[in-house]
Protein backbone atom coordinates (compact mmCIF):
# COMPACT_ATOMS: atom_id res chain seq x y z
CA UNK A 1 0.00 0.00 0.00
CA UNK A 2 1.22 3.49 -0.81
CA UNK A 3 1.21 6.02 1.99
CA UNK A 4 -0.54 8.53 -0.18
CA UNK A 5 -4.28 8.40 -0.71
CA UNK A 6 -3.69 9.61 -4.28
CA UNK A 7 -3.46 5.95 -5.30
CA UNK A 8 -6.43 4.76 -3.26
CA UNK A 9 -9.91 4.53 -4.77
CA UNK A 10 -12.62 6.42 -2.87
CA UNK A 11 -14.23 4.49 -0.05
CA UNK A 12 -18.03 4.32 -0.21
CA UNK A 13 -20.02 2.92 2.70
CA UNK A 14 -18.99 1.38 6.04
CA UNK A 15 -15.31 0.84 6.83
CA UNK A 16 -14.53 -1.82 9.43
CA UNK A 17 -11.08 -2.85 10.65
CA UNK A 18 -10.19 -6.04 12.48
CA UNK A 19 -6.89 -5.54 14.30
CA UNK A 20 -5.29 -8.88 15.23
CA UNK A 21 -2.08 -8.86 17.27
CA UNK A 22 0.39 -11.31 15.73
CA UNK A 23 1.23 -14.33 17.94
CA UNK A 24 0.56 -11.95 20.78
CA UNK A 25 1.65 -13.80 23.91
CA UNK A 26 4.78 -15.13 22.20
CA UNK A 27 5.55 -11.69 20.73
CA UNK A 28 5.42 -10.11 24.19
CA UNK A 29 7.75 -12.81 25.51
CA UNK A 30 10.21 -12.14 22.67
CA UNK A 31 9.92 -8.41 23.33
CA UNK A 32 10.78 -8.90 26.99
CA UNK A 33 13.46 -11.55 26.36
CA UNK A 34 15.73 -10.29 23.55
CA UNK A 35 17.63 -13.60 23.51
CA UNK A 36 14.39 -15.36 22.47
CA UNK A 37 13.92 -13.26 19.32
CA UNK A 38 14.19 -15.32 16.14
CA UNK A 39 13.76 -18.56 18.11
CA UNK A 40 10.72 -20.83 18.49
CA UNK A 41 8.76 -19.79 21.58
CA UNK A 42 5.70 -21.63 22.90
CA UNK A 43 3.36 -20.19 25.51
CA UNK A 44 1.22 -22.87 27.06
CA UNK A 45 0.78 -25.65 29.53
CA UNK A 46 3.08 -28.48 30.45
CA UNK A 47 3.46 -31.26 27.89
CA UNK A 48 3.11 -33.99 30.50
CA UNK A 49 0.07 -32.50 32.23
CA UNK A 50 -2.79 -32.22 29.71
CA UNK A 51 -1.48 -28.80 28.69
CA UNK A 52 -2.30 -27.10 25.42
CA UNK A 53 -0.54 -24.43 23.39
CA UNK A 54 -1.99 -20.97 24.02
CA UNK A 55 0.03 -19.45 21.21
CA UNK A 56 3.48 -19.75 19.67
CA UNK A 57 5.92 -17.63 17.71
CA UNK A 58 6.09 -17.83 13.94
CA UNK A 59 9.41 -19.63 14.31
CA UNK A 60 7.58 -22.43 16.16
CA UNK A 61 4.77 -22.44 13.60
CA UNK A 62 7.33 -23.33 10.95
CA UNK A 63 7.61 -26.71 12.73
CA UNK A 64 3.85 -27.27 12.58
CA UNK A 65 3.03 -26.04 16.09
CA UNK A 66 -0.39 -24.36 16.37
CA UNK A 67 -2.61 -22.76 19.00
CA UNK A 68 -4.84 -25.23 20.90
CA UNK A 69 -2.52 -28.11 20.02
CA UNK A 70 -1.73 -30.58 22.80
CA UNK A 71 1.54 -29.53 24.42
CA UNK A 72 2.87 -33.09 24.12
CA UNK A 73 2.49 -32.98 20.34
CA UNK A 74 4.01 -29.50 20.16
CA UNK A 75 7.05 -30.69 22.09
CA UNK A 76 7.45 -33.63 19.73
CA UNK A 77 7.25 -31.35 16.68
CA UNK A 78 9.61 -28.72 18.07
CA UNK A 79 11.79 -30.20 20.85
CA UNK A 80 14.12 -27.17 20.84
CA UNK A 81 11.36 -24.66 21.54
CA UNK A 82 11.55 -22.26 24.47
CA UNK A 83 8.56 -22.93 26.74
CA UNK A 84 6.85 -20.57 29.14
CA UNK A 85 3.58 -20.63 31.05
CA UNK A 86 3.31 -16.95 30.31
CA UNK A 87 3.25 -13.65 32.17
CA UNK A 88 -0.39 -12.67 32.14
CA UNK A 89 -0.15 -9.31 33.83
CA UNK A 90 2.37 -8.28 31.18
CA UNK A 91 0.02 -9.36 28.37
CA UNK A 92 -2.73 -7.31 29.96
CA UNK A 93 -0.43 -4.31 30.19
CA UNK A 94 0.63 -4.43 26.53
CA UNK A 95 -2.91 -5.14 25.35
CA UNK A 96 -4.25 -2.16 27.28
CA UNK A 97 -1.61 0.10 25.67
CA UNK A 98 -2.60 -1.10 22.21
CA UNK A 99 -6.32 -0.72 22.87
CA UNK A 100 -5.61 2.84 24.01
CA UNK A 101 -4.03 3.48 20.60
CA UNK A 102 -7.13 2.14 18.85
CA UNK A 103 -9.46 4.27 20.96
CA UNK A 104 -7.28 7.27 20.26
CA UNK A 105 -8.03 6.73 16.57
CA UNK A 106 -11.79 6.31 17.08
CA UNK A 107 -14.19 5.75 19.98
CA UNK A 108 -15.89 3.01 17.98
CA UNK A 109 -13.80 0.06 19.20
CA UNK A 110 -15.12 -3.37 20.14
CA UNK A 111 -12.50 -5.50 21.87
CA UNK A 112 -13.36 -9.17 21.31
CA UNK A 113 -10.35 -10.76 23.00
CA UNK A 114 -7.09 -9.71 24.59
CA UNK A 115 -5.47 -9.58 21.13
CA UNK A 116 -8.32 -8.66 18.75
CA UNK A 117 -10.60 -5.68 18.25
CA UNK A 118 -13.00 -4.36 15.64
CA UNK A 119 -12.95 -0.67 14.71
CA UNK A 120 -15.43 1.43 12.76
CA UNK A 121 -13.47 4.03 10.77
CA UNK A 122 -16.18 4.89 8.25
CA UNK A 123 -15.33 8.24 6.58
CA UNK A 124 -17.65 11.08 7.55
CA UNK A 125 -18.17 14.67 6.51
CA UNK A 126 -15.98 15.68 9.45
CA UNK A 127 -13.31 12.96 9.16
CA UNK A 128 -12.65 12.09 5.54
CA UNK A 129 -9.41 10.12 6.07
CA UNK A 130 -9.20 6.97 3.98
CA UNK A 131 -9.61 3.75 6.05
CA UNK A 132 -6.44 2.25 4.56
CA UNK A 133 -4.37 5.17 5.80
CA UNK A 134 -5.87 4.73 9.27
CA UNK A 135 -4.92 1.04 9.20
CA UNK A 136 -1.35 1.82 8.11
CA UNK A 137 -0.92 4.36 10.91
CA UNK A 138 -2.24 1.88 13.48
CA UNK A 139 0.30 -0.72 12.36
CA UNK A 140 3.10 1.82 12.76
CA UNK A 141 1.91 2.89 16.22
CA UNK A 142 1.57 -0.70 17.41
CA UNK A 143 4.99 -1.62 16.01
CA UNK A 144 6.51 1.24 18.02
CA UNK A 145 5.49 -0.68 21.17
CA UNK A 146 7.55 -3.68 20.07
CA UNK A 147 4.86 -6.02 18.72
CA UNK A 148 3.07 -6.25 15.37
CA UNK A 149 -0.49 -6.60 14.16
CA UNK A 150 -2.29 -7.76 11.04
CA UNK A 151 -5.33 -5.81 9.89
CA UNK A 152 -8.26 -6.67 7.69
CA UNK A 153 -10.22 -3.79 6.12
CA UNK A 154 -13.69 -4.30 4.72
CA UNK A 155 -17.27 -3.09 4.66
CA UNK A 156 -18.43 -5.57 7.31
CA UNK A 157 -17.12 -7.30 10.43
CA UNK A 158 -17.13 -10.74 8.81
CA UNK A 159 -15.15 -9.57 5.77
CA UNK A 160 -12.66 -7.67 7.95
CA UNK A 161 -12.16 -10.73 10.15
CA UNK A 162 -11.48 -13.04 7.22
CA UNK A 163 -9.19 -10.46 5.61
CA UNK A 164 -7.11 -10.10 8.78
CA UNK A 165 -6.16 -13.79 8.56
CA UNK A 166 -5.02 -13.71 4.93
CA UNK A 167 -1.56 -12.24 5.41
CA UNK A 168 0.44 -12.66 8.63
CA UNK A 169 2.47 -11.32 10.31
CA UNK A 170 2.02 -7.57 9.89
CA UNK A 171 -0.26 -8.05 6.93
CA UNK A 172 -2.73 -5.50 5.61
CA UNK A 173 -5.51 -6.99 3.49
CA UNK A 174 -8.06 -4.60 2.04
CA UNK A 175 -11.37 -5.67 0.52
CA UNK A 176 -12.66 -2.58 -1.27
CA UNK A 177 -16.39 -1.84 -1.46
CA UNK A 178 -18.01 -3.83 -4.26
CA UNK A 179 -15.35 -6.57 -4.27
CA UNK A 180 -16.67 -8.59 -1.30
CA UNK A 181 -18.33 -11.35 -3.32
CA UNK A 182 -15.24 -11.90 -5.48
CA UNK A 183 -12.99 -11.99 -2.38
CA UNK A 184 -15.18 -14.56 -0.59
CA UNK A 185 -16.28 -16.66 -3.59
CA UNK A 186 -13.62 -19.39 -3.52
CA UNK A 187 -12.75 -19.44 0.18
CA UNK A 188 -13.54 -22.68 2.09
CA UNK A 189 -16.73 -22.57 4.17
CA UNK A 190 -14.73 -23.17 7.37
CA UNK A 191 -13.11 -19.76 6.82
CA UNK A 192 -16.29 -18.10 8.06
CA UNK A 193 -16.67 -17.66 11.81
CA UNK A 194 -19.65 -19.68 13.02
CA UNK A 195 -19.03 -22.60 10.68
CA UNK A 196 -17.74 -25.34 12.96
CA UNK A 197 -16.67 -28.89 12.19
CA UNK A 198 -20.21 -30.32 12.26
CA UNK A 199 -21.62 -27.55 10.04
CA UNK A 200 -18.70 -27.93 7.63
CA UNK A 201 -19.30 -31.68 7.36
CA UNK A 202 -22.99 -31.17 6.52
CA UNK A 203 -22.25 -28.42 4.00
CA UNK A 204 -19.61 -30.54 2.27
CA UNK A 205 -21.97 -33.50 2.11
CA UNK A 206 -24.36 -31.29 0.11
CA UNK A 207 -21.60 -30.09 -2.23
CA UNK A 208 -21.28 -26.68 -0.55
CA UNK A 209 -17.52 -26.20 -0.32
CA UNK A 210 -16.98 -22.47 -0.73
CA UNK A 211 -18.46 -19.31 0.71
CA UNK A 212 -19.76 -18.44 -2.73
CA UNK A 213 -21.65 -21.74 -2.88
CA UNK A 214 -22.89 -21.17 0.67
CA UNK A 215 -24.30 -17.82 -0.40
CA UNK A 216 -26.27 -19.59 -3.16
CA UNK A 217 -27.32 -22.59 -1.06
CA UNK A 218 -30.92 -23.57 -0.48
CA UNK A 219 -32.47 -21.74 2.45
CA UNK A 220 -33.86 -24.95 3.92
CA UNK A 221 -30.36 -26.41 4.12
CA UNK A 222 -28.99 -23.34 5.88
CA UNK A 223 -31.89 -23.37 8.35
CA UNK A 224 -31.27 -27.05 9.01
CA UNK A 225 -27.63 -26.34 9.85
CA UNK A 226 -27.80 -22.93 11.51
CA UNK A 227 -31.43 -22.75 12.68
CA UNK A 228 -32.86 -19.24 12.83
CA UNK A 229 -29.43 -17.85 11.91
CA UNK A 230 -29.48 -19.44 8.47
CA UNK A 231 -30.11 -16.25 6.51
CA UNK A 232 -27.67 -14.31 8.67
CA UNK A 233 -24.96 -16.85 7.79
CA UNK A 234 -25.84 -16.52 4.11
CA UNK A 235 -25.41 -12.74 4.34
CA UNK A 236 -22.07 -13.18 6.04
CA UNK A 237 -20.91 -15.64 3.37
CA UNK A 238 -21.80 -13.02 0.75
CA UNK A 239 -20.11 -10.21 2.67
CA UNK A 240 -23.26 -8.21 3.14
CA UNK A 241 -23.89 -8.47 6.86
CA UNK A 242 -24.29 -5.16 8.65
CA UNK A 243 -23.68 -6.01 12.29
CA UNK A 244 -22.38 -2.93 14.08
CA UNK A 245 -19.16 -2.41 15.94
CA UNK A 246 -20.66 -2.19 19.39
CA UNK A 247 -18.71 -0.45 22.11
CA UNK A 248 -20.95 -1.91 24.78
CA UNK A 249 -22.40 -5.32 23.99
CA UNK A 250 -24.87 -6.92 26.34
CA UNK A 251 -23.17 -9.21 28.77
CA UNK A 252 -24.39 -12.81 28.45
CA UNK A 253 -22.26 -14.65 30.94
CA UNK A 254 -19.63 -14.21 33.60
CA UNK A 255 -17.69 -17.45 33.76
CA UNK A 256 -14.44 -19.20 34.46
CA UNK A 257 -13.14 -22.64 33.66
CA UNK A 258 -9.96 -24.50 34.63
CA UNK A 259 -8.18 -27.49 33.10
CA UNK A 260 -6.25 -29.57 35.63
CA UNK A 261 -2.82 -31.04 35.11
CA UNK A 262 -3.84 -34.18 36.97
CA UNK A 263 -7.40 -35.45 36.85
CA UNK A 264 -9.54 -34.85 39.92
CA UNK A 265 -10.93 -38.08 41.39
CA UNK A 266 -11.87 -37.30 45.00
CA UNK A 267 -15.15 -35.58 45.82
CA UNK A 268 -13.50 -33.16 48.23
CA UNK A 269 -11.00 -32.09 45.54
CA UNK A 270 -13.76 -31.46 43.00
CA UNK A 271 -15.84 -29.43 45.45
CA UNK A 272 -12.84 -27.39 46.59
CA UNK A 273 -11.95 -26.64 42.98
CA UNK A 274 -15.52 -25.52 42.26
CA UNK A 275 -15.46 -23.24 45.31
CA UNK A 276 -12.26 -21.64 43.98
CA UNK A 277 -13.80 -21.09 40.54
CA UNK A 278 -17.02 -19.75 42.08
CA UNK A 279 -15.01 -17.24 44.12
CA UNK A 280 -13.40 -15.88 40.95
CA UNK A 281 -16.77 -15.62 39.18
CA UNK A 282 -18.22 -13.84 42.20
CA UNK A 283 -15.41 -11.28 42.22
CA UNK A 284 -16.02 -10.54 38.53
CA UNK A 285 -19.74 -10.14 39.10
CA UNK A 286 -19.20 -7.66 41.90
CA UNK A 287 -16.56 -5.77 39.92
CA UNK A 288 -19.08 -5.32 37.10
CA UNK A 289 -22.01 -4.55 39.37
CA UNK A 290 -23.93 -7.55 38.01
CA UNK A 291 -26.21 -10.06 39.71
CA UNK A 292 -27.27 -13.24 37.94
CA UNK A 293 -30.26 -15.49 38.35
CA UNK A 294 -28.91 -18.67 36.72
CA UNK A 295 -25.84 -20.65 37.71
CA UNK A 296 -24.30 -23.41 35.59
CA UNK A 297 -21.58 -26.02 36.07
CA UNK A 298 -19.52 -27.58 33.28
CA UNK A 299 -17.54 -30.81 33.77
CA UNK A 300 -15.21 -32.57 31.33
CA UNK A 301 -13.99 -36.07 32.06
CA UNK A 302 -10.80 -37.96 31.22
CA UNK A 303 -12.49 -39.49 28.14
CA UNK A 304 -13.00 -35.88 26.83
CA UNK A 305 -16.79 -36.03 27.09
CA UNK A 306 -18.46 -32.99 28.61
CA UNK A 307 -21.67 -32.58 30.61
CA UNK A 308 -23.31 -29.58 32.20
CA UNK A 309 -26.11 -28.70 34.56
CA UNK A 310 -27.79 -25.43 35.46
CA UNK A 311 -30.56 -24.08 37.62
CA UNK A 312 -32.29 -20.83 38.48
CA UNK A 313 -31.81 -19.15 41.84
CA UNK A 314 -34.60 -17.69 43.92
CA UNK A 315 -33.14 -14.20 43.43
CA UNK A 316 -30.28 -12.65 41.41
CA UNK A 317 -26.95 -12.63 43.26
CA UNK A 318 -23.25 -11.77 43.00
CA UNK A 319 -22.49 -13.62 46.23
CA UNK A 320 -20.30 -16.66 45.58
CA UNK A 321 -20.45 -17.67 49.23
CA UNK A 322 -24.19 -17.99 48.71
CA UNK A 323 -24.23 -19.69 45.29
CA UNK A 324 -21.26 -22.03 45.84
CA UNK A 325 -23.51 -24.62 47.59
CA UNK A 326 -25.76 -24.58 44.52
CA UNK A 327 -22.70 -25.20 42.36
CA UNK A 328 -21.83 -28.16 44.58
CA UNK A 329 -25.32 -29.62 44.25
CA UNK A 330 -25.18 -29.31 40.46
CA UNK A 331 -21.80 -31.05 40.48
CA UNK A 332 -23.34 -33.99 42.32
CA UNK A 333 -25.60 -34.46 39.27
CA UNK A 334 -22.59 -34.70 36.99
CA UNK A 335 -20.13 -36.75 39.02
CA UNK A 336 -20.10 -40.15 40.69
CA UNK A 337 -17.29 -42.00 42.47
CA UNK A 338 -14.86 -43.43 39.96
CA UNK A 339 -15.20 -40.57 37.47
CA UNK A 340 -12.05 -38.64 36.62
CA UNK A 341 -12.50 -34.91 36.01
CA UNK A 342 -10.16 -32.96 33.73
CA UNK A 343 -11.95 -29.59 33.46
CA UNK A 344 -14.42 -27.65 35.61
CA UNK A 345 -16.31 -24.47 34.83
CA UNK A 346 -18.84 -22.21 36.53
CA UNK A 347 -21.01 -19.60 34.80
CA UNK A 348 -23.59 -17.11 36.02
CA UNK A 349 -26.15 -15.74 33.53
CA UNK A 350 -29.49 -13.91 33.24
CA UNK A 351 -28.51 -10.62 34.75
CA UNK A 352 -30.93 -8.16 36.29
CA UNK A 353 -28.89 -5.23 34.94
CA UNK A 354 -28.73 -4.38 31.25
CA UNK A 355 -26.23 -2.42 29.23
CA UNK A 356 -23.07 -3.60 30.97
CA UNK A 357 -19.82 -4.05 28.98
CA UNK A 358 -19.45 -7.34 27.13
CA UNK A 359 -17.48 -10.33 28.29
CA UNK A 360 -16.51 -13.07 25.87
CA UNK A 361 -17.77 -16.02 27.87
CA UNK A 362 -15.62 -19.09 28.22
CA UNK A 363 -18.84 -21.05 27.89
CA UNK A 364 -22.38 -19.88 27.45
CA UNK A 365 -24.75 -21.41 29.96
CA UNK A 366 -27.71 -20.51 27.77
CA UNK A 367 -26.61 -23.06 25.20
CA UNK A 368 -25.08 -25.73 27.37
CA UNK A 369 -26.48 -29.04 26.34
CA UNK A 370 -26.45 -30.68 29.72
CA UNK A 371 -29.03 -31.48 32.34
CA UNK A 372 -31.07 -28.38 33.16
CA UNK A 373 -33.16 -27.66 36.20
CA UNK A 374 -35.50 -24.75 35.67
CA UNK A 375 -36.82 -24.72 39.20
CA UNK A 376 -35.65 -21.82 41.31
CA UNK A 377 -33.60 -22.98 44.26
CA UNK A 378 -32.68 -21.37 47.49
CA UNK A 379 -29.02 -21.14 48.29
CA UNK A 380 -27.86 -22.23 51.72
CA UNK A 381 -24.89 -19.93 52.10
CA UNK A 382 -21.69 -21.20 53.67
CA UNK A 383 -21.90 -18.15 55.94
CA UNK A 384 -25.58 -17.65 56.73
CA UNK A 385 -25.40 -14.18 58.21
CA UNK A 386 -25.75 -11.93 55.18
CA UNK A 387 -24.12 -8.89 56.78
CA UNK A 388 -21.06 -10.89 57.80
CA UNK A 389 -20.94 -12.49 54.37
CA UNK A 390 -21.04 -9.18 52.51
CA UNK A 391 -18.46 -7.65 54.85
CA UNK A 392 -16.08 -10.54 54.20
CA UNK A 393 -16.59 -10.30 50.43
CA UNK A 394 -16.02 -6.53 50.45
CA UNK A 395 -12.82 -6.89 52.47
CA UNK A 396 -11.34 -9.66 50.32
CA UNK A 397 -12.36 -7.91 47.08
CA UNK A 398 -10.58 -4.75 48.20
CA UNK A 399 -7.37 -6.68 48.90
CA UNK A 400 -7.56 -8.55 45.58
CA UNK A 401 -8.12 -5.31 43.68
CA UNK A 402 -5.14 -3.64 45.34
CA UNK A 403 -2.63 -6.48 45.31
CA UNK A 404 -3.94 -8.85 42.61
CA UNK A 405 -5.75 -12.18 42.46
CA UNK A 406 -4.37 -14.74 44.86
CA UNK A 407 -3.55 -12.18 47.55
CA UNK A 408 -6.25 -13.66 49.77
CA UNK A 409 -7.01 -17.36 49.53
CA UNK A 410 -9.36 -19.48 51.53
CA UNK A 411 -8.33 -23.00 52.46
CA UNK A 412 -10.22 -24.59 49.56
CA UNK A 413 -8.38 -22.33 47.09
CA UNK A 414 -5.02 -23.76 48.11
CA UNK A 415 -6.02 -27.35 47.51
CA UNK A 416 -5.43 -27.35 43.73
CA UNK A 417 -3.16 -24.30 43.47
CA UNK A 418 -0.41 -26.30 41.79
CA UNK A 419 -2.61 -28.52 39.68
CA UNK A 420 -3.42 -26.45 36.60
CA UNK A 421 -2.06 -26.88 33.12
CA UNK A 422 -0.65 -23.37 32.84
CA UNK A 423 -2.53 -22.85 29.57
CA UNK A 424 -3.72 -19.29 29.20
CA UNK A 425 -6.99 -17.83 27.94
CA UNK A 426 -7.51 -14.94 25.55
CA UNK A 427 -10.69 -13.96 27.35
CA UNK A 428 -10.37 -10.29 28.27
CA UNK A 429 -11.98 -10.82 31.64
CA UNK A 430 -9.35 -13.33 32.71
CA UNK A 431 -6.85 -10.49 32.93
CA UNK A 432 -8.97 -8.15 35.06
Amino acid sequence: MNDSDAYLPPWEGPAILLVDLDAFFASVEQLDHPAWRGKPVIVGGDADAHGVVSTCSYEARAFGVRSAMASSLARALCPEAIWTHGHFHRYREVSAAIMAILRDETPHVQQVSIDEAFMDVTPTAVNTEHPVLVAQRIQERVAALGVTCSIGVGTSKSVAKIASDRDKPRGLTVVFPGTEAAFLEKLPVRTLSGVGAAAEKTLLSHGVRTLGAMGRADGALLRKIFGKNGEMMRDRALGRDRSEVAEDDEVKSVSNEVTYAHDLEAREDIMAALSTISAKVGRRLRRKGLKGRTVAVKMRYDNRTTRSAQCSLAAPTDDDIAFAPVVHRLAEELWAPGMKVRLLGVAVTHFEEDGAPVQEALFDAAVLGGDGNADAVESEALIRDEEKRRSLLAATDALQERFGDGTVRFGFELRQSGNTTGSSSKNVEDYK
